[in-house]
């Protein structure tokens, strides 16, 4: 990807400028995006795909006040009412097609989280956005929603891109300005939403949106598809607990340990006091560990690649001779000035095992050529993630 090469996916500026003047300041509109987009899956499929165990899905049914028939547009308003307020129900897939609401209902939709684990098509898509950090890239979200179907107005802490690739969706936004929630209701559903734009989406257009921008988008005219590329915020408290845990589960005890010594220690009369060189030694030897800043960045990388809790890869087999590789749309792969980190390992690499590896993670494939010229290591290391499933043979 050339970052300097202005581009329809971002409305005809490149992707150096749209970090530079959109992203995670102000929201964008991008009309035809991606000009004759077609949905990553059929409606069929997807609801096959909502079916399964290892998918996360979501249902969300909006009980519509009367009147609200889901007629196309034009026969009666596009827009939500406010009064009565309509109710909500919210379940967790997998789903059965029995279980399903029938697709004249109308206000309901179903949500496929990480479609692009499960179809190419969709792992395609995703990667148009890597000019963002793999660290930051979240996944591809599908939102398929009948006549006036949507989860109500809300915000995001994350950054998303919400592409529309079927049917039409009419999105209204303006900043956070109250973040209070309505009560009582199983999705965050803020209470006053004040939207200070409008717009209607048609396949291929797309909408920017930085963190804690709100929004509510509803289907238009009949069924619709949108998909959301969305990011991941770490936030600075979980984010160090996650590090610390991983850091500390890596801690080897020396070869000589360092205990603790109090010949000085006098009697006490007060034994349930602790003491306060105790105290000192655990501080001291805290301190020394947070001076060794390579443990922490080896922890962080382990902890961005670590898969989500549904995710887990099919065992293959070791790499046959004369092929290229490919990483599984599952493996999250990132990697640093001295190690190489995937699926929440890492490695030491340095050299052309290290160059080889740095481009595996930035491309997502190596070519037959580049896998021939793999030292002993790192082939063994190639052909354990083959058959870990981590990756697979490419003829490229």
């Amino acid at each position: 990807m050339d970052i300097d090469a202005p581009t329809p996916l971002l409305g005809g500026i490149s992707p150096q400028v749209f970090m530079r003047r959109y992203w995670q300041k102000k929201p964008l509109l991008i009309r035809q995006a991606m000009p004759g987009v077609q949905p990553p899956l059929d409606r069929a499929a997807l609801f096959a795909l909502a079916a399964e165990e290892e998918v996360e899905s979501r249902l969300i049914v909006q009980s519509l006040p009367s009147g609200d028939s889901g007629a196309p547009a034009g026969k009666q308003p596009a827009r939500r009412r406010a009064e009565p307020d309509p109710g909500w129900r919210l379940a967790h897939g997998p789903f059965s097609r029995r279980q399903l609401p029938a697709l004249t209902q109308p206000g309901w939709t179903l949500l496929v989280q990480g479609l692009d684990m499960h179809v190419p098509a969709a792992e395609a898509m995703l990667q148009q956005f890597r000019f963002v950090p793999d660290a930051r890239l979240d996944d591809l979200m599908i939102s398929f929603a009948t006549e006036q179907g949507g989860v109500g107005p809300h915000f995001d802490s994350y950054d998303v891109f919400l592409l529309q690739v079927h049917g039409r969706r009419r999105w209204r936004i303006g900043p956070l300005k109250d973040a209070a929630l309505q009560p009582d209701v199983p999705l965050k559903i803020l209470t006053n939403f004040e939207p200070e734009e409008e717009w209607v989406l048609e396949p291929g257009d797309m909408l920017y949106l930085p963190p804690r921008w709100a929004h509510d988008g509803i289907a238009e005219g009949g069924e619709c598809m949108t998909c959301s590329i969305g990011f991941r915020v770490p936030e600075a408290t979980e984010l160090a607990r996650e590090v610390l845990v991983r850091w500390v589960e890596g801690l080897d005890a020396p070869e000589t340990p360092r205990l603790y010594k109090d010949p000085n220690q006098p009697a006490t009369t007060q034994p349930g006091q602790v003491p306060e060189a105790l105290q000192g030694f655990a501080a001291e030897a805290v301190a020394r560990l947070l001076k060794d800043p390579e443990a922490l960045k080896t922890a962080l990388g382990e902890v961005l690649t670590e898969p989500k809790p549904r995710v887990w890869f099919h065992a293959g087999e070791p790499l046959p001779d004369g092929v290229g590789v490919r990483l599984d749309a599952r493996t999250r792969m990132v990697y640093d000035g001295r190690r190489v980190f995937a699926n929440g390992e890492s490695w030491r690499a340095a050299g052309k095992d290290a160059r080889h590896l740095q481009r595996l993670a930035d491309q997502r494939w190596l070519d037959a050529r580049t896998v021939a010229q793999a030292s002993p290591a790192l082939r063994e290391l190639l052909d354990q993630w083959a058959e870990d499933g981590w990756l697979h043979p490419h003829a490229g």
